[in-house]
C-alpha cells in the first residue's frame, strides 16, 4: 500500500515540474488521450480541448488540444476545423486509423508545417510551444501542427546602438523575426541556423547562426559542448547566457558581444563569428568577441573612412581619459605637486583651502553621485530622465562648492570623467571598476601607483581570451591588414582580408575596386 501511494506521489511531483514519462503509449480512444491531456495540465486554464465531427460522417471524431494565446485561431479554423468538418469522406476512404489519419494529413488539412508524432513528451512540449495536437478517434498517435501565432512587438529602431546613418531595423523579442531579419540580409544556402533548447523548466528556444564555409568548427564545437553544460531552470535573456559560457567570469570586461541591430550581427557572421539568438529577447551574442570591438560601432562602416577614424580615434582617448584623469588628479595633488605649473598649483590649493576632505575623498564621493545620477536618468521615464540628469548634476555640483563640501577643480575633473565614459556604452562597467582601482592605487603609490596599475591592466588584458581567440586581437600588430579595423577604419577597398585566426578557414573578402580617378 505505502509503495502504491509513493508511486503516485512521485507521478504527481512529475506533473507539477513538467516532466512526463515518454514510456506511456497514447491510447488508440479519443477520449481516454484527451483525458491524459487533461491531467498533465491540471489546473492549467489555458488549455483548449476542440472536439470535432465530420457533417457527413459522424464516425469521424477528431479533437484539437492547444493553448490559448500562443495560436492562431484563424489559421485553426480555416486549415484544420472547416476541412475536417465539410470534408465528404468515401466509403472507401474509411479504411485503417492509420490510413484515415495520412488522408487527414495529406489532402484535408491545409497547414503546411505539419507531422506524425506518437511521442507524449514530444506532443506536451509541441503544446506548450504554441502548437497544435491533432487527435483520431481509433489512432494510437496524433499529428503535430504549426499553427502558432502571438503578438509581438513591432520592429523597431533599437534604442541601445541608435545610428545617423544606417539601417533602422532592431530586433525585437520573437525569434523567427529575427532570424528572418538576418536571412534577408544573407540570401546564402552557407548561412545555418542551429536550433536548441535551453532551461530544463522554461525550455527556451535559441538558435545558432554561422556562416559554414566561415566559422571555425573548434570554436562552434566549443560553444555546443558549453551550451549542453548549462543548467538553468529558465532562461530570460541572451545576459543569462552570456554569463554562464563566457571566458573569464571574474574579469569586468565582457567576453561576448551583445547588439539589437540585424546588421551588425550579419557584418559579425561574414568576419567569421557565431551568433546566438534566443526566444523571448531583442539581444544577440555575438563569439568571439575582441577589445577593439568595444570601440566600434555600425555606423563606422556607413560613413566615410576618414570621419569614421576620427570617431573612433575620440572614442579610445575617451576610454583612457575616464579611467585617468581622477587617478592622475589625486596623484598630482596629494604626492607630486612639483610636476603641476606653479599658477595652476596655487590656484588649486586656494580652491581647497575650505574643504575638510582629502582629495581622494572628494573624488569618490562626485563620482558617486555621478553614478548615482546616470543610473537615475536611465530608470526613470524618457520624458524627465534627461532633465533630471543635468538639472540634478548642476545643482548637486554648484551647491557641493558653495558649501565648501568639494573643491570647483574635482567638479571640473569629474564632469569630464563622467562625459568621456559616455562615449563608450559599451565599457562602462569596466571603466568605473578600472577607474576605482587606480585611483585608489595612485592615492596610496602616487605617480608610480597609477603606472603600476596601467601596466598591470595591460596584463590583464593580454592574458584574457574569448572562446580561444586573444582578446586584445589586432591590438599592437604591426601587419597592416591587422590595424585597418582597430582604432582606424580603413577604406572598404582596402580591407581584403578577414580578422586573423577569426576568419581563418576564409582569409580573402572580396571588395569593392578600388576608385579609378579621373582624367
Amino acid at each position: 500500500m505505502n509503495t502504491v501511494k509513493n508511486t503516485e506521489a512521485v507521478e504527481t511531483s512529475d506533473r507539477s515540474s513538467g516532466k512526463i514519462s515518454s514510456s506511456q503509449p497514447l491510447s488508440p480512444s479519443l477520449d481516454e488521450t484527451v483525458a491524459l491531456f487533461r491531467r498533465i495540465f491540471s489546473n492549467d486554464g489555458t488549455l483548449r480541448v476542440r472536439i470535432i465531427e465530420n457533417t457527413h460522417n459522424t464516425r469521424i471524431r477528431c479533437g484539437l488540444i492547444y493553448v490559448d494565446g500562443m495560436t492562431d485561431r484563424d489559421l485553426i479554423q480555416n486549415g484544420i476545423t472547416k476541412p475536417l468538418m465539410t470534408y465528404e469522406f468515401l466509403d472507401k476512404d474509411l479504411g485503417t486509423p492509420a490510413e484515415l489519419m495520412e488522408l487527414i494529413r495529406l489532402r484535408i488539412i491545409n497547414i503546411s508545417d505539419i507531422m506524425v508524432s506518437t511521442d507524449l513528451d514530444e506532443l506536451v512540449g509541441a503544446i506548450v510551444g504554441g502548437k497544435t495536437v491533432f487527435l483520431l478517434d481509433g489512432y494510437a498517435g496524433a499529428l503535430n501542427i504549426n499553427a502558432q501565432g502571438w503578438q509581438t512587438r513591432a520592429i523597431e529602431e533599437p534604442t541601445t546602438d541608435k545610428a545617423v546613418r544606417g539601417p533602422r531595423e532592431g530586433f525585437n523579442e520573437s525569434l523567427m523575426t529575427n532570424l528572418t531579419l538576418i536571412r534577408r540580409r544573407v540570401q546564402n544556402s552557407d548561412l545555418k541556423f542551429v536550433f536548441t533548447d535551453i532551461g530544463t523548466r522554461s525550455k527556451t528556444q535559441a538558435c545558432i547562426c554561422y556562416m559554414e564555409s566561415l566559422a571555425s568548427p573548434d570554436i562552434l564545437k566549443e560553444l555546443h559542448g558549453r551550451l549542453a553544460r548549462v543548467q538553468l531552470d529558465h532562461l530570460l535573456d541572451t545576459g543569462y547566457l552570456a554569463e554562464l559560457i563566457r571566458d573569464e567570469p571574474y574579469s569586468p570586461f565582457e567576453m561576448i558581444g551583445s547588439t539589437e541591430r540585424p546588421d551588425s550581427v550579419v557584418s559579425k557572421i561574414m568576419e567569421g563569428r557565431i551568433a546566438l539568438l534566443i526566444e523571448g529577447s531583442p539581444f544577440a551574442l555575438t563569439l568571439p568577441y575582441v577589445f577593439v570591438e568595444n570601440f566600434q560601432a555600425s555606423e563606422d562602416y556607413y560613413i566615410g573612412y576618414m570621419f569614421a577614424t576620427f570617431n573612433r580615434v575620440l572614442r579610445v582617448m575617451g576610454a583612457f581619459m575616464s579611467i585617468s584623469i581622477p587617478a592622475l588628479y589625486v596623484a598630482l595633488v596629494t604626492y607630486s605637486q612639483e610636476m603641476v605649473p606653479t599658477l595652476l598649483l596655487l590656484s588649486i590649493a586656494t580652491a581647497r583651502l575650505s574643504v575638510p576632505f582629502p582629495t581622494v575623498v572628494e573624488a569618490i564621493l562626485m563620482l558617486t553621485i555621478f553614478e548615482i545620477l546616470r543610473e537615475a536618468g536611465a530608470r526613470i521615464p524618457n520624458s524627465i530622465g534627461q532633465a533630471v540628469s543635468i538639472v540634478g548634476a548642476l545643482v548637486l555640483g554648484q551647491a557641493a562648492v558653495d558649501a565648501r563640501i568639494v573643491s570647483a577643480p574635482m567638479v571640473i575633473v569629474v564632469g569630464l570623467t563622467g562625459i568621456t565614459t559616455l562615449l563608450n556604452p559599451r565599457l562602462t562597467g569596466p571603466l568605473i571598476v578600472v577607474r576605482i582601482l587606480l585611483l585608489l592605487m595612485s592615492f596610496f603609490f602616487g605617480i608610480y601607483g597609477y603606472f603600476f596599475g596601467l601596466l598591470g591592466l595591460v596584463i590583464h588584458l593580454m592574458s584574457l581570451r574569448s572562446f580561444g581567440v586573444p582578446y586584445m586581437l589586432g591590438v599592437g600588430s604591426i601587419r597592416p591588414q591587422d590595424i585597418k579595423d582597430t582604432a582606424i577604419r580603413a577604406p572598404w577597398w582596402d580591407m581584403y582580408l578577414r580578422p586573423a585566426i577569426i576568419g581563418a578557414r576564409n582569409m580573402k573578402r572580396k571588395p569593392p575596386k578600388k576608385p579609378v580617378k579621373r582624367l
